[in-house]
């Protein structure tokens, strides 16, 4: 099979590959449909996330369809299209039982692409399938779906829930990226009473307020400034991280309020400084996190509904070949505009049953 293989800091392939086989008697082989490029893949690319070893196939996020399963599946069979999660869950560990799928110590949590082969492939081996795979309901597109498998969990999860968004508050959003358009969007199930989108592209920003955002601020012309203006001098009560570089995270710390919640989202690939001579006496809440992914049927249920935007997200879609060059476009999106990129979209009919 072909697949998008990395070789080390700044190199990369899509080329042939062995195809996977079930290893476990809970694994599921899966066809891929529709696939997507994270940011993480991009600081992976960089040599940011050094576990990630040469010849590992990258890729966390994915739908498609079950063509084998070992012999211990039940949830799931040949002819399924599923939801591929990125966190991997064994269910049965301590964290899994109290629902941290993120930190499965059974050899779980965010392997796919990390510490395993992933999904930028034609085909991908799925361990513990029975936790780790979302039936799809027939009627909901590839391109909408496989944003579940990782930024709205993400951005719900570890940005809106730890962050505890409530009714009433002052949001900012550091960071118009998929992960922080997708905060914009589930913050708003909270009713704050105004939300914050800095950034530094343009066009981004746009994308912010059309996701709902009250204000938009450019983050190289002091936006603490204007939080402190909308806020009479407060800050913020909630300010999520979804950049991860160190400036995005002390900028977050500056405009949060005494008593209010810091909350990382952003893969960081170098040291912070935590500004404690400041943030001691402020009774500030900061929280980092990985994704558990225990809300994605929520989610999925909430997208089918059509309560949540998706079409707004993807801006780009590719044949599951284009790979390098859909990385390419990602990697540029100041120049591109791209949000979320979208390959080897799976076509499907939606059948209609008619009542006997």
């Amino acid at each position: 099979m072909k697949a998008f293989v990395f070789h080390g800091a700044g190199q990369s392939a899509w080329e042939e590959v062995p195809d996977p086989a079930i290893k476990e008697p809970t694994d599921a082989i899966v066809r891929v449909g529709a696939v997507t490029i994270c940011g993480t893949d991009l600081h992976i690319l960089k040599g940011d996330v050094p576990e990630v070893r040469p010849g590992t196939v990258l890729g966390h996020e994915a739908v498609g369809e079950i063509v084998e399963t070992g012999s211990a599946v039940r949830t799931v069979r040949p002819g399924d299209r599923v939801l591929v999660s990125c966190i991997s869950a064994c269910g049965r560990c301590a964290y899994c039982r109290q629902g941290t799928y993120g930190q499965c110590r059974a050899d779980g949590g965010w392997i796919l692409g990390h510490l395993i082969d992933g999904t930028q492939a034609e085909y991908v081996r799925v361990p513990y399938a029975d936790l780790s795979v979302h039936p799809l309901p027939a009627a909901m597109d590839s391109k909408d779906a496989v944003l579940f498998a990782d930024i709205f969990p993400t951005s719900y999860e570890v940005g809106v829930l730890n962050g505890r968004v409530r009714p009433g508050d002052t949001v900012v959003v550091v960071g118009a990226g998929p992960i922080g358009l997708a905060a914009i969007a589930t913050a708003q199930l909270f009713t704050p009473e105004r939300i914050i989108a800095v950034d530094l592209a343009a066009a981004r920003l746009e994308a912010a307020r059309k996701l709902g955002a009250d204000a938009v601020a450019d983050a190289r012309e002091t936006p603490e400034q204007l939080v402190a203006d909308l806020t009479d001098g407060l800050g913020a009560d909630v300010v999520i991280e979804a950049v991860g570089v160190p400036e995005s995270f002390e900028l977050c710390t500056r405009m949060v309020r005494p008593g209010g919640h810091v909350a990382n989202v952003g893969v960081h690939g170098s040291p912070a400084t935590l500004h404690l001579e400041d943030l001691w006496i402020k009774n500030v809440t900061i929280t980092t996190g990985l994704v558990d992914t225990y809300s994605t049927p929520t989610l999925l249920r909430m997208a089918a509904a059509g309560r949540l935007p998706t079409a707004q997200l993807v801006t780009h879609t590719f044949p599951l070949g284009r790979m390098e060059e859909a990385y390419d476009v990602f990697a540029r999106a100041a120049d591109t505009g791209a949000l979320k990129v979208v390959l080897g979209e799976e076509r499907h009919e939606a059948v209609a049953v008619r009542a006997v």
